[in-house]
């Protein structure tokens, strides 16, 4: 007897199967089958050959391998009893329900296990939401628990997952395929800049536009584990997972972050938009999801710590000339906060930079018709503060830690001190009309803790349910806590520290494979960039910041005209089109010019679109070459114009046709052939819309 699952959507079928009372494994995913498929055909079909030096029968590679099943790889589960003995759990069919999700429980009765595994498949965003949780009739230690288990396509040569760094995130790795394992497992305690918890499988010959390619990203904002391995028989396997031992303590349940999984028929972008939509329109919870996304100001690379009201005051002034529509006040207002060296926790106003509160400075920044934010980073404390003082067992870890950033991290497990960060943070929000919190997190955690996540989670969602106008900002150093699950509590991601925005054109490129425009701020920097010691022309500056959720960064009190008249032609462009952007996809370009970085943003109905190819590098060859777009209607003709044609060099002497007119082209020739840009320098952005006729 065989039992078989099935889920679908217009694009992708995923069908589970299982001999007899077996865990089920994954027999197809893929491309979206007929409705007629025979699934007791197909699932004898997916079965390989027996030879030599091979087991009488292949091990199933289930949604948890088991090892007592003789399976050769990695398991997806590994536990002990509460006496320490290892376990070797074998499950069996219990029960399942199929409606708007499907829900598959098995068990061991001899252990007093239950694994439960669901699946939910969203037909608009085509997203796959998959999660594993086990019980236990009495508390287990636990070591290792994988989401679900996926099988990656054998016609791949390769995988691609992300590392990075501090004003360095979202870096790509191509990694072949090849008999063994691929592991990585971050250990930081937060998603971390090092290990972004995804994975993105191409089929042979998959590019940013066409092409097969499966995704997956672990909604989850503490340590994580991934294993890619190709097994002796040529199978390949996908696990995901909270990283090992991450659970210090027996319990009676565990269960996985959401698993998000998706599979393209049009290649990387496919997956990318496919992520995009879900976080926007299904994951994050908007305060005021009819309201565009306000032009943010951040003093932070302005005066840092040195806080004085009527500099910040002028600055606010020059700020909302500019177009700012959101004053952030970040680090230095609290305590006896004069550098990062102390008052971390300490969360009352500094009377000294603030004799009469923050009154003055947000009655101010209000006047100018700007809203007000604010920064905090609950989960930190500095051993000079009274918190500390008063309270070192509220510490996680040993006493003598290695310090990052000269700080601590609170243990947020401790339901005392997530109180204590409650009653402090509630009172600011209280006594002041905040609208925005920045909030961010400075430093990794002495070790890899589940209940910390957990404990950081409950403080947002009990802020979260208090304050629900207020808007979250999620900063870690910049990126180093961006995940779908910190993104169910929060509206915004600071995608870096990095204010360069010739860095900023790679890493916004590279993290559009998993987030919209709506959630990832971006701001135009200081002329000469405080993390790279770079001078960029303003007109780039603004341009790779209005690619995104747009603000500004700097001190303006250091702009001259021309800066000044750009960056406020810019930002009135962006305002103008911030609407349809907000709900547009973000297509990544395949640029026949490696120096050029390019991304088509186009509406869902495809009738308008914005293409932003920026010049990373000086290219080999002297003229542009063209740039080809996707996703229009090759039927349609579009009127395409170079929004920025005011930013012609003079060494660009030739008399191109976009440099002067708009074009009407069709959908057919822009995809085909593609848009010939004007040369121009490097280290500059060409800015193009497009209109359906």
């Amino acid at each position: 007897m065989s039992r078989h699952f099935r889920i679908d959507d217009a694009r992708q079928t995923l069908v589970l199967a299982a001999k007899g009372d077996r865990l089920p494994q994954v027999v197809y995913w893929g491309a979206r089958l007929p409705d007629g498929e025979d699934l007791d055909t197909l699932h004898a079909a997916h079965a390989i050959d027996v030879t030599g030096g091979m087991l009488d029968e292949n091990p199933d590679l289930s949604l948890c391998p088991e090892a007592t099943r003789s399976f050769p790889g990695q398991p997806g589960l590994i536990l002990r009893d509460s006496d320490g003995t290892p376990l070797l759990p074998k499950f069996c069919y219990q029960s399942h329900s199929q409606d708007a999700a499907l829900a598959l429980i098995y068990s061991d009765a001899a252990n007093g296990l239950t694994l439960t595994f669901s699946f939910a498949i969203d037909p608009d965003t085509h997203m796959i939401t998959c999660r594993t949780a086990l019980d236990a009739t009495r508390p287990v230690h636990l070591h290792w628990l994988a989401a679900p288990v996926l099988p990656a396509p054998q016609h791949a040569d390769e995988m691609i997952d992300f590392a990075g760094r501090w004003i360095g995130e979202f870096q790509t790795n191509r990694t072949a395929w090849s008999a063994g394992m691929r592991y990585r497992e971050n250990r930081t305690g937060r998603t971390g800049h090092e290990h972004f918890p995804g994975l993105i499988v191409p089929c042979r010959g998959a590019t940013n536009t066409q092409g097969e390619a499966y995704a997956f990203h672990y909604g989850w904002s503490g340590g994580h584990r991934m294993i890619a391995e190709e097994l002796p028989d040529g199978r390949r396997q996908i696990q995901w997972g909270h990283a090992a031992r991450m659970e210090t303590a027996p319990a009676t349940r565990f269960e996985t972050a959401p698993l998000y999984i998706t599979y393209s028929d049009s290649g990387l972008n496919g997956c990318a938009t496919a992520f995009q939509r879900h976080l926007r329109d299904r994951i994050v919870t908007w305060p005021k999801p009819d309201s565009p996304r306000p032009v943010h100001y951040n003093c932070w690379e302005a005066v840092y710590f040195d806080h004085k009201i009527p500099v910040l005051q002028d600055i606010a002034n020059r700020a909302a000339a500019l177009g700012a529509e959101r004053f952030v006040l970040d680090d230095g207002w609290f305590g006896q906060r004069d550098d990062d060296t102390r008052s971390l926790s300490d969360w009352t106003v500094d009377a000294r930079k603030y004799p009469d509160g923050l009154h003055p400075l947000i009655d101010h920044v209000h006047r100018l018709g700007m809203s007000f934010g604010i920064w905090f980073e609950p989960e930190m404390i500095n051993e000079d503060s009274d918190i500390h003082r008063a309270h070192p067992d509220w510490v996680l870890g040993s006493e003598d830690q290695t310090l990052g950033r000269q700080q601590k991290a609170l243990n947020m497990a401790l339901p005392e001190v997530r109180d204590y960060l409650y009653d402090r943070m509630s009172a600011i929000l209280r006594d002041y009309p905040i609208d925005y919190i920045k909030w961010d997190h400075n430093r990794v955690l002495p070790m890899p803790d589940a209940a910390q996540t957990r404990g950081s989670y409950a403080l947002l969602d009990r802020l979260r349910t208090d304050f629900p106008m207020v808007e979250i900002e999620s900063c870690a150093s910049g990126g180093g806590r961006i995940d779908f699950g910190i993104m169910q509590r929060t509206q915004r991601v600071w995608l870096s520290d990095s204010n360069d925005a010739l860095e900023r054109l790679r890493i916004q490129h590279d993290a559009a494979l998993f987030l919209p425009m709506a959630v990832t701020g971006s701001h135009v920097g200081p002329r000469h960039c405080h993390t790279s010691g770079r001078v960029l022309d303003m007109s780039f500056r603004a341009w790779v910041a209005a690619q995104r959720h747009m603000g500004f960064e700097m001190d303006p009190r250091e702009l001259d005209e021309t800066e000044t008249a750009t960056l406020k032609e810019v930002t009135a462009w962006w305002k103008a089109n911030r609407d349809w952007m907000c709900g547009a996809d973000i297509l990544r370009l395949d640029s026949a010019d490696p120096a050029v970085l390019a991304e088509q943003q186009l509406a869902r109905d495809k009738d308008r679109f914005v293409v932003f190819a920026g010049k990373a590098a000086t290219s080999t060859q002297i003229s542009p070459r063209p740039l080809r777009l996707t996703g229009l209607d090759p039927q349609a003709t579009y009127r395409i114009t170079l929004a920025n044609r005011n930013t012609l060099h003079r060494l660009s002497r030739g008399t191109t046709a976009l440099k002067t007119e708009a074009l009407k082209l069709s959908g057919a020739y822009l995809m085909n052939h593609g848009i010939t840009l004007p040369w121009s320098f490097p280290e500059r952005m060409w800015v193009v819309e497009g209109q359906r006729l």
